[in-house]
């Protein structure tokens, strides 16, 4: 059989790149020696963690990558919204890409697109190459923004009964939306919406998801979307071996493993908020006086906000003791270790920890269940609200901490209730039923599961180009 090529693009942010690379992996490891990859990416201004990301990924036999020269930044008074931007920044690549993509041999038998990336459909249909959305969201999210997409302008999204999704079992309460609906006439919503109704307009979805994980959201969209393309749920696609390979702070990661490695098994509580994901000083006080009263031993990765909005959360320069209530550090200094930035997957999958305070991204989701551990859901912004309630109500898969938007400060008797109850786990429940979706998930990947025919199911139409 002959080599066949596909090409994939994804919006510049962590939080999308990384899971594109793992597709991309995944699918060469799928059909070795039958299927290769070429990775576009996209430099964001004022992000060297991406540069240093793509840098450390050399190219390999199977899937190379092709840094493509900056485009112009959109002017100011073009956008309001970090969305907005982003979208302008990336629809600006098209001649860029539409000509890399000319250059590619052998031609793309298929060409990938992410959620924010939607203009690229354009030059596909210029190039005649199929085009295909990688989601790397849930399929309830991903069923949510469908939805939006039958609203009328005046339609309102906010309702005391909250909104009826066919993707969700319960209606969804305005408190978990993501920030964009909060209010439909600014900008971003607009944006969230034109990418969705394009989304249509490719040959396939391909979801970073499981049947198991998500039925009812999946039957929905085969069954509530009768204009949409077929989906393909192959997930969990999971970057195993997480940033530490490149990251360029490594010396507290390493620090932070040994200190887990001293620690029993299953007895750590791990919070971490992820690479966009930041705490602020009050804050910081009432997780630390939650934390001490809670009594578990604690592995904290703690950022400060970003000084500007186009740049990321970095570490607090110097966690000293003002930072926290006095005598916090002193007394803890046995069962509690405050750090900054850690490999979140390598810490997952370390047998001490056994319980999980995330912010409720989704890759950080599927890294939880891929590692057996339980979640306690501290949704920050995106969609990850609306993530924190799937995983509580939809799925009972996790606990809450903090579910909805509510008042901007999560007191510290909420944390400690937060902790007991995911360490506790209704003696072990939550804990069991954790680990039956970890099985399910590694069961999905392997032949003849879930996610593994929906794979083949793809990659098939794909080879039948060659």
């Amino acid at each position: 059989m002959n080599q066949a090529q596909v090409a994939i693009i994804a919006t510049p942010n962590m939080g999308n790149l990384v899971p594109a690379v793992e597709f991309a992996t995944h699918l060469t490891n799928h059909h070795l020696h039958h299927i290769s990859v070429t990775i576009l990416t996209i430099s964001m201004p004022q992000s060297p963690l991406i540069d240093n990301y793509v840098q450390s990924h050399s190219s390999t036999d199977h899937i190379r990558f092709i840094q493509l020269p900056p485009a112009d930044i959109p002017p100011p008074n073009q956008y309001n919204t970090r969305i907005g931007f982003t979208s302008l920044y990336i629809q600006n690549h098209k001649p860029i890409v539409q000509q890399t993509l000319q250059n590619l041999s052998p031609p793309l038998v298929g060409f990938f697109v992410d959620m924010f990336c939607t203009s690229m459909i354009d030059v596909a249909n210029d190039l005649n190459i199929p085009c295909y959305l990688y989601f790397a969201s849930p399929a309830a999210y991903l069923g949510f923004v469908l939805h939006l997409t039958t609203l009328s302008d005046t339609e309102s999204t906010d309702s005391a009964n909250g909104l009826s999704v066919p993707s969700f079992l319960n209606p969804v309460p305005s408190t978990a939306f993501p920030l964009f609906c909060i209010n439909k006439n600014e900008l971003g919503y607009s944006w969230f919406v034109h990418h969705t109704l394009r989304y249509k307009e490719t040959k396939g979805i391909v979801v970073n998801t499981f049947q198991e994980l998500e039925p009812y959201a999946l039957d929905s969209l085969s069954s509530d979307y009768i204009d949409l393309p077929p989906v393909y749920p192959v997930g969990p696609v999971v970057d195993h071996v997480g940033p530490v390979k490149w990251h360029s702070n490594r010396s507290m990661h390493e620090k932070a493993i040994q200190w887990l490695d001293r620690q029993p098994d299953f007895s750590v509580v791990f919070l971490c908020f992820g690479s966009m994901g930041s705490i602020n000083r009050d804050q910081v006080r009432e997780i630390a006086t939650g934390l001490e009263r809670a009594g578990y031993r604690f592995l904290w990765s703690l950022r400060e906000p970003a000084k500007t909005k186009l740049e990321l959360p970095n570490d607090y320069e110097k966690l000293e003791e003002g930072l926290f209530p006095d005598g916090f550090i002193d007394r803890t200094t046995q069962i509690g270790l405050v750090c900054g930035w850690v490999s979140q997957v390598s810490v997952l999958a370390h047998k001490a920890i056994g319980g999980f305070v995330s912010h409720c991204g989704w890759n950080s989701i599927l890294e939880s269940i891929s590692y057996g551990v339980p979640i306690a859901t501290w949704p920050l912004y995106a969609e990850q609200h609306l993530n924190a309630f799937e995983m509580v109500r939809e799925l009972g898969l996790s606990v809450e901490i903090r579910m909805g938007k509510g008042s901007d400060l999560v007191l510290a008797d909420e944390v400690e209730r937060g902790v007991r109850e995911l360490m506790d786990g209704g003696d072990g429940e939550l804990k069991k039923k954790v680990k039956e979706m970890s099985d399910k998930a590694k069961k999905a990947l392997t032949k003849n599961g879930s996610s593994f025919q929906a794979l083949e199911d793809l990659m098939n139409i794909l080879l039948s180009q060659v």
